[in-house]
């Protein structure tokens, strides 16, 4: 069986020509264009091609899948993959390596979903970007009044309009202001990025509603009390193909919800998350659980159960309340039936 591994690189590439039985191989640099990758593979005819997980993997895969060759995508976050204790690692080191461990089947492979899933992931992923880049906006104002001996109100009481009308009227323009009073300059710029952002925003949840609306797995989540839009179409997008994954265990993995296991001899014990996975996915996941408390009586017969009232569990709880919300949502993506629960209390 020959096996290409690629090393990608942003403008140069290292590719490993290498043949399983024998361990026989060889090296070849070239450019990182779809053109220099394709006449590649067509010169070297390889069973495989194995590449490291990275922005561009997604048009490679492409690329390679559309000429017939089987693709493998490297998790470079695994413990198989991370180099310890070596004096000498380079593309031809990475290379070489990518397809000693594809030829013993020792590699962690990456899904790579389709372009127009990609897409998706994509906007969602900018969506949650602009969100981060208003929240810094809406602090920086905070702290701005602050300096000036002006708190504002706790919440989003301030970011209403009343609240951003008041903020309007002690903003003016940068050269409209004296020395005494740049701080109502520097204000007025802040305010017009926050409302810049905001419709930025605004435009990009209205695509992702119109996508969303045409997806009946998104619908179908939905049906969940206490989860929305955001946090429905982010789990579609991610999962893809829900019955890619065998058991629940699988999917929290995969998220990085799950603990981490220290197990010694008769030691035995587990720490934090993992935190593998999607960060957006699994913040989405607490905050929905948090909300959930108020909204979705499962959630909250569940936190109840495993916080037993205890303060110090609360955190614990609630990330152990999103693990299974997603559970429940991988579940009912691969059955493709509605949210279903009965309280176990006694009535």
């Amino acid at each position: 069986m020959k096996i290409l591994a690629l090393d990608l690189g942003k403008y140069k590439s290292v590719g490993c020509d290498y043949e399983r039985e024998s361990g026989a191989h060889r090296f070849k640099a070239i450019g990182t264009t779809p053109a220099v990758l394709q006449r590649l593979v067509e010169e070297t005819k390889p069973d495989r091609v194995v590449i490291e997980v990275c922005n561009i993997a997604g048009w490679v895969c492409d690329l390679f899948r559309g000429m017939g060759v089987e693709v493998q995508v490297a998790n470079t976050s695994d413990d198989a993959w991370r180099w310890r204790k070596v004096k000498k690692k380079n593309d031809r080191c990475d290379a070489l390596k990518a397809a000693q461990l594809s030829a013993v089947n020792q590699l962690r492979e990456v899904h790579i979903p389709v372009i127009e899933v990609r897409q998706w992931r994509a906007l969602i992923a900018y969506r949650q970007q602009l969100v981060r880049r208003r929240g810094k906006v809406k602090n920086h104002i905070r702290d701005l009044l602050l300096r000036e001996g002006q708190i504002l109100p706790r919440g989003a009481k301030c970011w209403t309009q009343l609240g951003l009308a008041r903020l309007t009227t002690m903003a003016q323009p940068l050269s409209a202001v004296g020395l005494r009073e740049l701080w109502r300059g520097e204000l007025d710029m802040e305010l017009r990025q926050l409302a810049a952002v905001q419709k930025e925003i605004d435009v990009i949840e209205e695509k992702l509603n119109a996508i969303g609306a045409a997806d009946p797995r998104v619908q179908l989540l939905r049906t969940i009390p206490g989860v929305g839009p955001r946090l429905s179409e982010a789990i579609v997008a991610l999962l893809d193909r829900p019955e890619r994954f065998r058991k629940p265990s699988e999917v929290s993995a995969y998220i990085g919800m799950v603990p981490k296991e220290l197990d010694s001899g008769e030691t035995e014990r587990r720490g934090r998350i993992t935190r593998h996975g999607s960060r957006l996915v699994r913040s989405l996941l607490v905050e929905v659980a948090w909300a959930g408390l108020r909204y979705n009586p499962w959630v909250r017969e569940t936190y109840q159960r495993i916080s037993g009232g205890k303060k110090s569990r609360k955190k614990i709880a609630i990330v152990a309340v999103g693990r299974r919300l997603l559970v429940r949502c991988w579940a009912m993506l691969r059955d493709g039936t509605t949210w279903q629960w009965a309280s176990t209390k006694a009535a």
